[in-house]
């Protein structure tokens, strides 16, 4: 009778998927009829009597009955007591959950191609605004007020260039925060594909550790071309990145000016400079083209050498770390050979097409 079961309306109404799978079949132990196609699961269950299938088909879950019209009260009660034990049931969920949480069978997600896309997006504004900058440098617009009779009683002088560079430097800061942004998610990734963290709570750990460290867990430090860039990166993110992001309040006195017979001087005096080249303080004006360039140079070493092989796997198609695939080497396998990584990159995608689809 239930082969021709039809959609109600009340199971629009149902839990979400896997949390009504973990209660009804998990937990009190109905029977999963199993996969068919476009069909994730199907459990049967009898209310006052009657059969009502639960299935989690390509168009989303639902409850369906012989006669939805006749039944849909009786549906609407099975959609409220499965409410009510979802929430009963949420120190179990939670007991999976953290179980999950600290082993391999976990999938990480990849936005890495998302946070680059607003990287470049902002880079590119960066460069236009800084372009224009430079090609109305020489631009000065004159506004005058004239006076009964055609006297000039007044003149006033505006230097569009002045603007734009300051709209540029706005640009280059959020470029460089973007970039920041997109190389901690990407570092994760570089780190689980070499290996490198194959449990739930290792990658925890990993993000919540500093940019420096995620930088080490992806990288080699030793290459001497890295090393330099490295350094670069450190400086531009703790004087940069990491002064503009939490308030421009520096924490070597940038933001302090003493009271001396001279007037007002900046705490952070010349002699008391560092030698790096991103500086705040002493009236020094912020320059993001130079933080660019230095993460120009990095980006072409970013997927040099063994990381090539990895790169259509995060960059180019976003496809989810899966930590049991770090965990039993299977990364570390597709990735011996160019065309080893190709094939393993593409059937994971039909795979992961083909679940999306239900086509099992």
């Amino acid at each position: 009778m239930l082969f021709s079961a039809t959609r109600t309306t009340a199971g629009n109404q149902l839990p979400p998927p896997y949390l009504v799978y973990f209660l009804l079949v998990d937990l009190l132990g109905y029977r999963d009829l199993g996969r068919w196609e476009k069909l994730a699961y199907s459990v049967p269950v009898d209310f006052n009597g009657t059969a009502y299938l639960i299935e989690h088909r390509k168009l989303g879950l639902g409850l369906f009955a012989a006669d939805p019209v006749t039944q849909e009260g009786d549906a609407k009660e099975v959609v409220r007591l499965i409410q009510k034990a979802v929430k009963v049931a949420r120190p179990y969920f939670e007991h999976l959950a953290n179980e999950a949480g600290a082993g391999s069978r976990l999938n990480v997600a990849n936005y890495s191609r998302s946070l680059y896309g607003r990287f470049e997006y902002l880079r590119q504004l960066y460069r236009a605004k800084a372009a224009e900058a430079e090609a109305r440098k020489d631009e000065c617009v004159v506004k005058e007020t004239i006076r009964e009779g055609g006297r000039i009683r007044s003149q006033s002088f505006h230097y569009p260039a002045w603007g734009l560079r300051q709209e540029a430097r706005w640009l280059g800061v959020s470029a460089v925060e973007a970039f920041f942004s997109w190389t901690e998610h990407i570092f994760i990734h570089i780190a689980i594909l070499d290996g490198q963290c194959t449990t739930g709570r290792a990658v925890s750990h990993l993000v919540a550790a500093d940019w420096a460290r995620k930088f080490k867990a992806a990288f080699c430090v030793d290459e001497p071309e890295l090393k330099v860039l490295y350094d670069e990166l450190m400086v531009i993110r703790r004087q940069l990145r990491n002064h503009v992001a939490h308030g421009a309040f520096g924490k070597e006195g940038q933001a302090f000016s003493f009271h001396s017979s001279a007037g007002a001087v900046p705490l952070l005096l010349p002699h008391r400079h560092s030698p790096e080249i991103f500086r705040f303080g002493s009236g020094a004006d912020l320059e993001p083209a130079q933080a660019l360039d230095a993460i120009a140079r990095f980006e072409s070493l970013l997927w040099s050498g063994r990381r090539a092989r990895v790169r259509l796997y995060i960059q180019e198609y976003e496809l989810p770390a899966i930590l049991s695939m770090a965990a039993d080497g299977t990364y570390l396998r597709a990735r011996a050979t160019d065309q080893g990584m190709v094939d393993f990159t593409e059937s994971l995608l039909r795979q992961i097409d083909d679940a999306a689809n239900m086509d099992w």
